[in-house]
């Protein structure tokens, strides 16, 4: 008997997926194209910061000395990475896959901004780590002017990365949250011989 009840939930979720391929395939696809122009658009910028910061940091280096000059090297070396960074995940967005489904699409983008807030997190440990080469400058005769130098440089890399990073995450999770609606009309709850779905 209590397996004619369990028959039902499964065919009504089965139907649901089989209705949020069909249905929602569009909304989908529009949805994944606005994800891509917003990841697009972020590497682009992280990119051009990186570029600009390594030729300013490459001039700097070459015509400043003692600490500025040390400042320059740090953001020229800094940006160096963060050029790679853009640039492979400017790639990987577009040789990307559309999701087949709406969970897909959800799965991918709460996966993307986790990334982001452990970014911030890592941001956050950039900047305290620079402030703490700048006082450690103070405290040491072993090239103070480097530890200065480098430190102020991380500690405004470090501030526009954590604000690069969350300034991206609250417009991307601002997208999710309009991700097709039948998964914000999907509710299951549990009964005593099955689940319910209301849509």
């Amino acid at each position: 008997m209590k397996r004619h009840h369990l028959i039902i939930p499964i065919l009504l979720f089965l139907a649901v997926e089989l209705y949020s391929q069909n249905t929602s395939q569009l909304n989908v696809k529009d949805a994944y194209q606005q994800d891509v122009k917003i990841r697009k658009t972020g590497m682009l910028i992280l990119g051009s910061w990186a570029a600009v910061n390594m030729i300013a940091g490459g001039i700097g280096r070459s015509q400043l000395i003692g600490e500025k000059a040390y400042f320059h090297e740090m953001n020229l070396i800094w940006n160096v990475v963060n050029l790679g960074i853009a640039g492979a995940g400017y790639y990987f967005t577009l040789s990307g896959e559309v999701p087949s489904n709406s969970a897909e699409l959800l799965e991918s983008q709460v996966s993307f901004q986790k990334v982001l807030l452990f970014n911030a997190g890592l941001d956050i440990a950039y900047v305290i780590g620079g402030f703490y080469l700048m006082e450690r400058s103070k405290n040491t005769s072993k090239n103070p002017e480097r530890l200065k130098g480098y430190g102020k440089s991380i500690v405004m890399q470090g501030g526009f990365l954590l604000l690069f990073d969350l300034i991206l995450h609250g417009i991307h999770a601002n997208k999710t949250a309009q991700i097709p609606e039948f998964l914000s009309n999907l509710y299951i709850a549990p009964q005593e011989f099955g689940l319910v779905l209301n849509f």
